[in-house]
Order: structure tokens, then C-alpha cells, then sequence
């Protein structure tokens, strides 16, 4: 294990991250197709996503933060969340999961450390399965669902439209 690696720590997620949230998302949106978000947030519109993860319960945010070299700041390096599969009540045992990481923190064992807190936190929770949708191709994403167990249960083709071109999205399922 690296030493950046063993410097990073992972905790729940609170207001003050949303700035550095927001723009890590935001770099999603504005350079790739990972998210089929076509338009950059304020951190005033991403406010009901944060506070509809609560420390506790099914549906969480979990932050990877790695101190600065004075100790005096934590810089944040990713989340990992888990969110409602869809709507119905009878999906209430389902999550979908995903992470995203700040562009210089991959490979680096970060997306690792955070779905290792956040399935150690839902071990507790009443959910039954957990699914992602990893828009194609995106091979890190697929190695790290891989490594946690997930496994592919179809795609969706061309199901999205970014960057003027269609997207395929394969779907990933876990038992919890």
C-alpha cells in the first residue's frame, strides 16, 4: 500500500463538502459521458442530493479526503453514494451506488476505500441488493464493480445522448 493511499480517510459526507463536491461532479458533466448530466450545479442546486444522504439509513455519502501537507486542511478526493433505485416501495431493499473521484485522485485506491465504507455501513441497513449503471466504456469503473463482486446483468443500448453521439449503459448487480 502506498503512503498517499494510507493518508486518505473516509467519512460521512457534510454540508461544508458541497462546494468541493459540486465541482467534482461538475467536472463529469462538463468533460465526460460517465454522467448523462448535460448542464454544470451550483452548490445551492446540489444541496437536496447532499441532505437526501443522511449519516445514517440506506442512503449515504461517503467522502475520501486526504490531508494537506501542513495537517491545517483535508483536500477531498472522491464520494460514494448510495440512492434510491427507483421509486416504487417495493424497490425500497435496492440502492444504486456510484463514485466519483477528483481527475488526479484515480488509481490511487481511493474509489476501493470508499465502497469499502460505504458497504460496511449498509451491512447494517435493510438492502437487499445494489446496482450501478457504468455508461460504456469505462473500464475503471467495471474493474472496480468487479473487485467488489458485482456482475453484469445487461445493457441498455444507446440508451443516452452527450456529446453528440448515443451511449450504451451496462448494468451491475450486487447481493448485499
Amino acid at each position: 500500500m502506498s503512503s498517499e493511499r494510507t493518508e486518505v480517510q473516509v467519512r460521512p459526507g457534510v454540508e461544508a463538502d458541497l462546494a468541493a463536491l459540486t465541482d467534482i461532479y461538475n467536472h463529469y458533466v462538463r468533460e465526460t459521458p460517465i454522467t448523462f448530466d448535460t448542464a454544470v450545479f451550483t452548490p445551492e442546486e446540489r444541496l437536496p442530493w447532499l441532505l437526501s444522504h443522511p449519516e445514517d439509513g440506506p442512503y449515504r455519502l461517503m467522502v475520501a479526503t486526504a490531508a494537506d501537507p501542513t495537517g491545517t486542511s483535508q483536500e477531498i478526493l472522491g464520494y460514494a453514494t448510495s440512492s434510491p433505485f427507483r421509486a416504487k416501495p417495493a424497490y425500497a431493499t435496492s440502492v444504486e451506488v456510484t463514485v466519483y473521484l477528483a481527475p488526479h485522485a484515480g488509481g490511487r485506491g481511493v474509489g476501493t476505500l470508499l465502497y469499502k465504507a460505504l458497504f460496511e455501513a449498509l451491512a447494517e441497513e435493510d438492502v437487499h441488493r445494489a446496482y450501478a449503471g457504468i455508461a460504456q466504456p469505462n473500464e475503471a469503473s467495471t474493474r472496480l464493480h468487479g473487485r467488489f463482486g458485482f456482475r453484469h446483468v445487461g445493457t441498455y443500448g444507446e440508451v443516452g445522448r452527450k456529446f453528440g453521439r448515443y451511449w450504451d449503459v451496462a448494468w451491475y448487480e450486487k447481493d448485499l
